[in-house]
C-alpha cells in the first residue's frame, strides 16, 4: 500500500494557500514562473479601497450561506418579508441614524438581511439615505465572528430600551399588523434571494481567491475608466463571478464605495450587474476581448467564469447551497481528506519548429498518481494561437502534485506504431501555483506559451471501498500457520469474516470483521461451529495490520471504533433491526418493498437509504443514452443516503454506496464508521433474504489490488471524456474498483485451508 500522495491540510491552515500580513496583500510568486498580471496592469495600482475587501468578501460569503441555511434570504413567506421591510425602515433605520458613527452594533437577521439588500443598490440607498435622514448611513466594518456576536448583543440591549414593546428577534405577524414597506426594496430582496445560489462555490472564501478576485476587481475598474474615455468601446461590462461577488461586497459598505468610486461617476449603468438588464452576448464578447487586449490573460477561468450556476464545475463539485457542514473523520487518524481543484489549460503563440510541424503535438500528463494519463492535443493544422485558447479542461486531486506538458514530434513512418521524440517540457506544480499572483503561472513551452490556472483545492467526499482478506480469530489475529507458530501452536479461537478497507490512495484505514463461528480447529477433533443470529456482531477496527516478520500476515489493528449488533427477531415479520455502538439504529423492512431507515438514538432524525443512485449520483442523460441498459441493469447495486434538509424538499444526498463492490463515497459530514458498519449489516441482512451472496463475502482470501499511481481512484476527472477511470466512479465502478485479480464469489476453485473451518460454516452465516 502506497503512501497517502494526496494529504493536504485544510486550506486555510496551510501555509501553502495562504499569505502572511495583510489580507488585501498579493502574495510572493515563484521565480521560475511569469504570471500575466504583470503586463499591463500597472494602472490599477492607482484604484484604491478604503475597504478591506478580501476580509470583507470572507464575511460577505459567510453571511449568504447563514441567511440561505436560516431561510431568511427566501422570500417565499410574503408576510414574514413585510415584516422584516417594516422592522428596518421603521425601527433600524431610525435607530442606527441616531447613534455616533463609531457605534459596532449589527441588527437582527433578517433586518440585516434587507439592509445588505438594500445596499447593493447603491444609487436607491444614496438617496434613501440622504432624503429621510440627510446623510449617507454606513454598514460597521466588522468581520469577526466574536466582534459579530458582541455588536448583536449590544444592538438587543439598545433595542430594548428605545423599543421596549418590540420583539428583537423576528416573529410571525399577522395580516392585520403588517404594512406593505417600501416596494423598490422589496424587489430588492426578490432579486437578491439567487445571490446564495450564484456566490455558493465554497472555494470562494479562500483567502488565495479572495486576493485574485479583488486584484481583478481594481482591474474591472479600470477597464471602465476606458471606456468612458473611448467612444468606440462598449458601454457595459460583464464582470465574472468573482469580479461581480467582490463588487457586491465593496458596495455593502455604502460610504466606502462611495469614496473609492467617487471619480468614477455611478458605475451600475456601466456594469451589466445584479439589478440591470441581462448582459447580451455581444456584451460578454466584447467584455473578454477587451480584458484580453489590455491585460493579455484569458477573461474567464476556473472558478472565474460569468454565470458559474451553468459551469461544468458544479456538476464535478455537486456543492450544497448551505453552510458547509463540520469534517467529523478527522477524529480518525489513517483517514486523510481528499482535494479537489478545477484546473484550465491555455495556450498562446507562434509555433516555430525545425521538424515537419505535421507530425508536432503536445501532451499533458500529471506529476502524481495517474501514470496512464495522456491527453495529447495536435498542432499540426496551427501554425499560431492568436489568443489565449483553453486546450485542457479538467479536475484534478492535490496529490497530483502538478501537470506536465511535452512538446513532442512523431517520427514513426507506421501509423499503428506511434513512436515519438520529446522536444520539451515544462511542469507546473500546485504549490508554485499557490504563490503566483492570482492563481495564473506562465511558462515557455517549447516557442509558445502555456498557462496554467486552478481554483483553490477543495475538499472532496471521502472514497472508500472494502477488500476480501483472511479469516481471522477472535482476537483479530490471522488464521494461518505463521500466527500458530509465534503462539506455539496454541489453537486460534473463534472465526471472524474480515475485510480490509482501503482509502482513495490505496491505504489501509480501517479492519471489519463479521463473527461466524466460536471454537477451535483440531486435526480430527474439533471445528469451529456456527454462532447463532444475535451472535453474529460486526466490528470496526481503526489503523491497518500488524504484519508478522515480512510476511502478509498478521494483526487487526486493537482499536475498535464502533460495532454493529442484530437484535434477536421474528422471521415472520420480514424486518431486521441492527444496534450500532455509535447510538444509531438501523432498520431493513422487505413486507411489501425494500425499506432501509436510519435513526440515531440522540438526536432522533431519520435518513433513508434508497436503492439506485439519486439526486446528484443520477445518471446524466448524456450517459443514459449511451448505455441506457447497462445503468440501469446496475442501478440495484447501489444505494443512496437520503437526510432530510430545510432548504430541499427532496432531502439531500449525502453517501452513495455500492453494495457489489462494498464501495462508499460521503461527504465529510458523514461518519465513517457508520457507514462502513451500515454497508457490512446491509450486505449481511440482504444476502440471508435473497439467498445469494451479494457482495463476494465468501471470498476469504487477499486479493491483489491494481498497482498505485497508475490510474487511482478519483485521482483525475475529465468530464469530456469517455475513458471510465476519467469519470466519477459510480458510472463505470467495475471498471474503475476492478482487481488485478479477478475474484470468483463462489470460492469453487479456491482450496482454503481446514483450519478456517468448512465451507458449509461460511454459507450458513451468510445465505441463511
Amino acid at each position: 500500500m502506497r503512501r497517502d500522495d494526496n494529504k493536504a491540510p485544510a486550506i486555510a491552515s496551510s501555509p501553502s494557500f495562504s499569505f502572511s500580513g495583510e489580507s488585501s496583500r498579493a502574495p510572493a510568486r515563484s521565480e521560475s514562473s511569469r504570471s500575466t498580471t504583470d503586463a499591463g496592469r500597472g494602472p490599477h495600482r492607482g484604484i484604491r479601497t478604503s475597504v478591506d475587501l478580501v476580509a470583507a468578501g470572507r464575511c460577505h460569503f459567510s453571511f449568504l450561506r447563514l441567511c440561505s441555511a436560516a431561510s431568511v434570504s427566501d422570500a417565499g413567506d410574503s408576510s414574514l418579508l413585510r415584516t422584516s421591510i417594516r422592522r428596518y425602515e421603521e425601527l433600524w433605520m431610525p435607530l442606527i441614524a441616531e447613534l455616533p458613527l463609531n457605534e459596532m452594533i449589527l441588527p437582527p437577521l433578517d433586518v440585516h438581511w434587507v439592509w445588505h439588500c438594500h445596499c447593493l443598490n447603491h444609487v436607491h440607498y444614496m438617496n434613501y439615505c440622504n432624503s429621510r435622514f440627510g446623510k449617507l448611513i454606513d454598514r460597521p466594518p466588522i468581520f469577526d465572528e466574536e466582534n459579530e456576536e458582541y455588536a448583536t448583543e449590544r444592538c438587543r440591549e439598545i433595542w430594548e430600551i428605545k423599543y421596549p414593546g418590540k420583539p428583537f428577534d423576528v416573529i410571525c405577524s399577522s395580516d392585520e399588523d403588517v404594512g406593505m414597506g417600501s416596494s423598490d426594496i422589496c424587489n430588492m430582496v426578490e432579486k437578491c434571494k439567487s445571490l446564495s445560489v450564484l456566490f455558493s462555490d465554497v472555494f470562494m472564501s479562500e483567502t488565495v481567491y479572495l486576493v485574485a478576485a479583488k486584484s481583478r476587481y481594481q482591474d474591472f475598474l479600470h477597464l471602465l475608466k476606458q471606456c468612458t474615455k473611448e467612444s468606440n468601446v462598449l458601454q457595459r461590462l460583464v464582470p465574472t463571478a468573482d469580479i461581480h461577488f467582490i463588487w457586491l461586497t465593496h458596495q455593502s459598505f455604502p460610504v466606502g464605495y462611495a469614496k473609492d468610486t467617487k471619480e468614477m461617476g455611478e458605475l451600475a449603468h456601466k456594469i451589466a450587474g445584479f439589478y440591470g438588464p441581462s448582459a447580451t452576448e455581444e456584451e460578454i464578447e466584447e467584455t473578454k476581448k477587451f480584458w484580453e487586449e489590455v491585460y493579455d490573460e484569458p477573461y474567464e477561468r476556473p472558478g472565474m467564469v460569468i454565470d458559474p450556476t451553468v459551469a461544468i464545475a458544479r456538476q464535478v463539485f455537486n456543492w450544497e447551497m448551505v453552510a458547509p457542514a463540520e469534517d467529523v473523520n478527522r477524529v480518525y487518524k489513517g483517514l486523510h481528506a481528499r482535494f479537489l481543484m478545477e484546473v484550465g489549460v491555455f495556450l498562446k503563440g507562434e509555433i516555430q519548429v525545425k521538424e515537419n510541424p505535421s507530425q508536432l503535438f503536445l501532451r499533458l500528463k500529471v506529476l502524481r498518481c495517474n501514470r496512464s494519463l495522456k491527453l495529447d492535443k495536435n498542432i499540426s493544422n496551427v501554425r499560431s494561437f492568436g489568443k489565449w485558447e483553453k486546450v485542457w479542461h479538467l479536475f484534478c486531486e492535490f496529490g497530483t502534485k502538478g501537470v506536465l506538458i511535452e512538446s513532442r514530434y512523431n517520427n514513426s513512418g507506421c501509423s499503428c506504431i506511434r513512436q515519438t521524440k520529446l522536444i520539451d517540457t515544462v511542469s507546473f506544480t500546485w504549490h508554485e501555483l499557490a504563490r503566483a499572483t492570482n492563481l495564473v503561472m506562465v511558462k515557455n513551452v517549447g516557442s509558445i506559451l502555456g498557462m496554467v490556472s486552478a481554483t483553490p483545492p477543495i475538499q472532496a467526499p471521502y472514497l472508500l471501498k472494502c477488500v476480501p482478506d483472511r479469516v481471522t480469530d477472535d482476537g483479530g489475529a490471522m488464521v494461518c500457520d505463521v500466527v500458530l507458530r509465534e503462539r506455539a501452536y496454541r489453537p486460534q479461537e473463534g472465526r471472524w469474516l474480515t475485510r480490509t478497507v482501503l482509502n482513495h490512495a490505496g491505504k489501509e484505514c480501517f479492519v471489519v470483521r463479521t463473527r461466524v463461528g466460536r471454537g477451535i480447529w483440531r486435526r480430527g477433533a474439533e471445528i469451529p461451529n456456527p454462532v447463532k443470529w444475535e451472535e453474529r456482531i460486526i466490528e470496526l477496527h481503526e489503523g491497518n495490520w500488524t504484519y508478522i516478520g515480512g510476511s502478509s500476515m498478521g494483526y487487526a489493528p486493537e482499536k475498535i471504533i464502533g460495532t454493529a449488533t442484530p437484535q434477536k427477531d421474528n422471521p415472520k415479520d420480514k424486518k431486521v433491526v441492527w444496534s450500532l455502538s455509535t447510538g444509531d439504529c438501523l432498520t431493513i423492512m422487505w413486507e411489501n418493498k425494500l425499506q432501509i431507515c436510519l435513526e440515531n438514538g440522540t438526536s432522533k432524525e431519520k435518513a433513508s437509504l434508497l436503492e439506485g443512485r439519486r439526486l446528484q449520483y443520477q445518471p446524466n442523460q448524456h450517459h443514459l443514452s449511451e448505455n441506457n441498459k447497462r445503468y440501469k441493469d446496475e442501478d440495484s447495486d447501489y444505494f443512496t443516503l437520503i437526510r432530510p434538509s430545510l432548504y430541499k424538499q427532496e432531502g439531500k444526498a449525502t453517501a452513495l454506496i455500492n453494495l457489489k463492490l462494498l464501495a462508499l463515497e460521503f461527504s465529510p459530514e458523514e461518519d465513517a464508521a457508520v457507514l462502513i458498519l451500515m454497508c457490512m449489516a446491509l450486505v449481511r441482512t440482504l444476502s440471508e433474504v435473497r439467498k445469494e451472496d451479494l457482495a463476494g463475502l465468501l471470498v476469504r482470501h487477499r486479493v491483489q489490488e491494481m498497482q498505485v499511481g497508475l490510474n487511482d481512484w478519483g485521482s483525475i476527472l475529465l468530464p469530456s471524456t469517455t475513458t471510465p477511470h476519467l469519470q466519477h466512479w459510480y458510472f463505470n465502478a467495475s471498471e474503475v474498483l476492478a482487481s488485478a485479480e479477478k475474484i470468483n464469489s463462489t470460492g469453487a476453485s479456491i482450496k482454503y485451508a481446514a483450519a478456517e473451518g468448512k465451507e458449509e460454516l461460511y454459507r450458513q452465516a451468510i445465505l441463511s
